[in-house]
């Protein structure tokens, strides 16, 4: 795993659980000197750690602040290859640019970057994403799979679909549904926006973007007014404030196993998951595409992802992309 050496002191604080390590311990484990891990302690608690000196035991990690930075993802990780780079910013304009960048620089498979608040946020179709400082999970994994190009919009599915099972597997008060093609709704509100870009060549896929902003801490007066009507976040539906390093490394766990099993054994099992936590399919919708609008019945998805829809004439339309309103909500 690729963590500096401080993120390897917070790493095995966070994993003592509130046993205290003593300084000569850190310094043995880690190869440096009883002064430089001194040095580090101090650094760590101008970011706002705290620890205190237990006489004849070492120092205690008795407050953490509130971030998703490395130490604390890894501290929860439990994935092969996802989250073991982590590119941590307290600011940046896009954690999509930059994964292009670094994509671009051959970074690895599993690859994140994460960020405390994104000034220049990407959503869908150039639309910008809303990024409260602190308050949300705004992250790109990069994904390298052995995929044909026509295979990889899958992924969006496959994204949407770790999101909501890591949430189940965390959450108990609200159950997340899936609306097509890459938003995440509680309670018909929306919680999350998935943005799925590939780096390709004619035959193969070189790497996949999943760019994942998740409101997780927010309370309702965060949002901007235009928001406050059509967005929630997992706080407010879950009543109370959520880890958001622990949920960054739950949906890594998920990510890296469905798209594993996609890779080995195709969409299916996967597909019948997303179908199950769907809140469009069954419903009648409207569909904006860029050429035209279309009305009918939501029928389900094809093993590529495409929205069938069935029009009022009986004929059954096929959507690759569009903007879906739910109408009989």
């Amino acid at each position: 795993m690729n963590l500096s050496m401080k993120d390897k002191i917070i790493k095995r604080f966070l994993e003592a659980k509130d046993e205290p390590i003593s300084g000569q311990q850190l310094a043995d484990d880690l190869g440096i000197s009883r002064t430089a891990i001194w040095k580090h302690l101090q650094n760590l608690q101008e970011e706002g750690y705290e620890f205190i000196t237990i006489k004849k035991k070492g120092y205690k990690l008795i407050a953490v602040p509130d971030r998703v930075d490395a130490a604390k993802i890894s501290s929860y990780l439990k994935t092969k290859r996802f989250g073991h780079t982590i590119h941590y910013f307290e600011e940046i304009d896009s954690t999509q640019r930059l994964a292009h960048q670094l994509a671009r620089d051959g970074a690895k498979d599993g690859t994140i970057i994460i960020a405390e608040e994104q000034t220049g946020g990407k959503g869908r179709m150039q639309r910008t994403w809303y990024s409260a400082k602190g308050k949300g999970i705004w992250m790109t994994v990069i994904v390298r799979p052995d995929l044909l190009p026509h295979q990889a919009p899958q992924l969006t599915l496959i994204a949407a679909v770790s999101i909501v099972m890591a949430m189940k597997s965390l959450y108990t008060n609200f159950t997340p549904e899936i609306k097509w093609p890459n938003d995440i709704l509680i309670n018909g509100k929306k919680c999350v926006g998935i943005l799925t870009e590939m780096l390709a060549e004619m035959d193969r896929v070189d790497g996949l973007l999943i760019g994942i902003g998740i409101n997780a801490n927010h309370e309702q007066t965060d949002f901007p007014d235009e928001l406050q009507e059509i967005a929630t976040s997992v706080a407010i539906e879950e009543k109370q404030k959520v880890d958001r390093a622990q949920l960054v490394a739950e949906i890594l766990s998920y990510l890296e196993r469905y798209t594993d099993e996609y890779i080995e054994n195709g969409f299916k099992s996967i597909k019948q998951l997303w179908v199950e936590h769907s809140c469009t399919i069954g419903k009648r919708i409207r569909a904006s595409t860029i050429r035209e609008v279309i009305e009918g019945q939501a029928i389900g998805i094809t093993d590529e992802g495409v929205l069938e829809i069935l029009l009022d004439n009986g004929q059954i339309k096929k959507v690759y992309s569009a903007d879906i309103e739910i109408q009989n909500q």
